[in-house]
This record gives C-alpha cells, structure tokens and sequence, in this order.
C-alpha cells in the first residue's frame, strides 16, 4: 500500500513576512508558524517589560446568526452568553456530556443575534462539526466557519496600548478588559478586543487577511520607539505558562473535566441545561478526586508535559505544562495531581528522564501583571 502523504501545512496571510523577516518556522497544529524570531527568552521579557506583536490568524472564527443564535450558543458553550451586551467578550469551554474539553474558546457578542466563537488553531473542523451538530435542533441559528475571513493579530504588553493608540480612532484607553470594537487600525476596517494569552494588558485586532500585513508593519513601525519586536509561539507559550492559562492539547482535553481543570468559573452553574450540565453538577456535589495544580521544582530540572508525577513511590499524576521562565527564573509547571496532594507548599516528585526530582505545590497565576 502507498504510504498517505501528510496534508500541506497551512499558511497564514503574513507567511511571507515571517519568512523574509528571518523566523524559525515549524509545524503547529496543521499550520506553518513562526516558533521564535529573536529568540524565546528575548521576546517572553519584550512582552513583559515592553510589548511584542503576534500572528495569531492560525486561529478559528465560527460564527452563530439568527435569532435563536443566544440559545446556541448557550447549548453549545459552558459560560452564561446571556450576560454578554454587544461589545462584550468571555472565556468559555465547548464540553463533552461528559463535562470534558472538546475545546476552549472565547465568546464575542457582536449583536443580541449575532456570536463569533473563536477557537483553536488545530480543532477548528472537529469544532465547527460539533456545533453544526449539537444546534441544528435549536430553531433559527446557523453556524459558519468563518476562519477564512479573518486575520487575527496580537498586540501584548504594558506599551501596547501607546503602540496601537495612534494607529486607530478607536478609544482604547475606554475599552474595558474582555470588551470589543468597531473601527479602522491603520486604515483598515478592524474589530479591536481588549483580550489577550500572555498575562498582560493588549489587544487582539480582527482584519480582512488581504490587510494583515499593512496592519502588521504599522503596528511594528508604531513600537520603533518602544523597542516592539515580533514574537513567536514560543514565547506565547512561556508567557501564557507564566499567567496559569490552560493550554488545550495539554492541561485540558476530553479526559479532564471543567472542575478538575480549576475552571469552574466558566460554567454557567444558574442557566438552563447545556452539554456537559449534568456531569458537571453531579462532580460538584461528589468533589473532585484529583485536580490542576501550579508548582514550581525545588530541584535542578525542568517538568515537562507528559512526565509523571509520585507521592513517595506511588505515581499519582501527570505534568501537563512545564518550563524554565525567563521573567519568573524558575522551573515551574502544572499537573493534574489527587486533590489530597494539591495544597499549597505539599511537596512531589517529578520523574525527568528517570531521575525523581522534587517540587512544590504553588498558588496560580504563577505571575500577575502589575496594576
């Protein structure tokens, strides 16, 4: 038999920039991303300290139209989209009956009729089939993939709002944290949200793919003074660790519960059934046996996904993220571990390549941005 060939990897509509700007590219959930360009450690401290600019057009946009469009999404998604006004976003989970992850994604209300869901890079077919499926019996609402009409950029930092101001007649100062706008970004027509993966304050800005890169070159030309520089998934990676947010693939999937991932705060607990309801308020009133926890390594190492994790001799959990910081300077992960090990300060060990290494139960966010 011939051996099937693995699909061309996708491209974003700023491929060509990354490229010619001299990026590390590697394959990443079916899409051909850019990993670093300066390297992981200088960008991570450029978004601390300053800001950094991301591609993020990998990324999925479905949206939900008609006027049952709220009841869809209310089916389909565990956070409460009632309390949403138009302009307003929220972080929620696309479960399984079981209460499990088939996805995380964040909610935008762009009309009382009208919802974008914007989802992960790598699940957006399995996402959109799942939603097509589980509305097609609420009335009248439809889904659409609508991936194709975005470009979808990131501007992370505690300068990215001097950076973005000048480029927009958009009140930026105004936007509160996980709300939205209408207007033009460097004369383009945009939708501008005050939302972000890395811990910091920033904007992510929707445009037409055709005007990514005139957007993309006026935001970096905007941050000349402010020493902006373009980042990879690399340092979105550490930075997003840093601030304790769930990475799907690894900290949340469909064998981990909304409970379990310590997310109990996206499930909308007083609204009508949804896909997941009843698991999740039966596992709410038992307890949870086992659950996420934040640690960092009391010895020289570093956890990374997949390792295991041991109470004495007895393997009790699993890392799911893990890395040595460059702001933090430590080692530091999460793992799903038994609630009974998930007090702060119990000490674990960790199993790095055959050698047990110890760590230490810690509160999350692991970092905070200051106020």
């Amino acid at each position: 038999m011939e051996q099937a060939t693995a699909a061309p990897l996708k491209k974003t509509p700023l491929h060509a920039r990354h490229r010619a700007s001299g990026a590390k590219m590697v394959p990443f959930g079916g899409w051909d991303m850019p990993v670093e360009y300066s390297g992981i450690v200088a960008e991570h401290m450029a978004v601390r300290e300053r800001a950094g600019l991301f591609d993020v057009s990998h990324m999925g946009e479905i949206e939900i139209a008609g006027k049952d469009a709220l009841t869809a999404v209310q089916r389909i998604s565990s956070n409460d989209a009632s309390k949403l006004q138009s302009g307003q976003a929220q972080y929620s989970g696309l479960l399984t009956p079981q209460g499990t992850f088939v996805d995380d994604l964040l909610v935008y209300c762009l009309a009382p009729a009208h919802f974008l869901l914007v989802v992960n890079a790598g699940n957006i077919p399995k996402d959109y089939a799942w939603i097509a499926e589980h509305i097609k019996n609420v009335g009248d609402a439809v889904a659409v993939d609508a991936s194709s009409r975005y470009a979808l950029l990131a501007i992370q930092g505690p300068k990215a709002l001097d950076v973005l101001q000048p480029l927009t007649g958009v009140d930026l100062a105004g936007m509160k944290y996980y709300w939205f706008a209408h207007g033009e970004v460097a004369s383009v027509r945009a939708t501008v949200s005050r939302t972000g993966y890395t811990g910091e304050d920033g904007f992510e800005i929707f445009v037409p793919p055709q005007s990514a890169d005139r957007v993309w070159q006026a935001i970096l030309e905007s941050g000349k003074s402010a020493d902006v520089i373009p980042c990879g998934l690399g340092a979105r990676d550490t930075l997003r660790l840093e601030a304790s947010m769930r990475l799907h693939g690894n900290d949340i999937d469909d064998q981990t519960t909304a409970l379990e991932a310590d997310l109990g705060w996206i499930v909308g607990w007083k609204k009508d059934d949804f896909i997941g309801a009843s698991a999740l308020r039966e596992q709410k009133a038992s307890g949870v046996k086992r659950k996420i926890a934040g640690f960092e390594m009391l010895d020289r190492g570093i956890a990374r996904h997949g390792y295991d994790a041991y109470a004495g001799d007895t393997k009790c959990g699993l890392v799911t993220s893990g890395t040595q910081t460059p702001f933090l300077k430590k080692a530091i992960g999460m793992a799903y571990l038994p609630v009974e090990h998930t007090a702060i300060d119990t000490e674990f060990d960790v199993d790095i390549r055959g050698r047990r290494t110890r760590a230490r139960v810690v509160p999350m966010p692991f970092y905070k941005r200051p106020k």
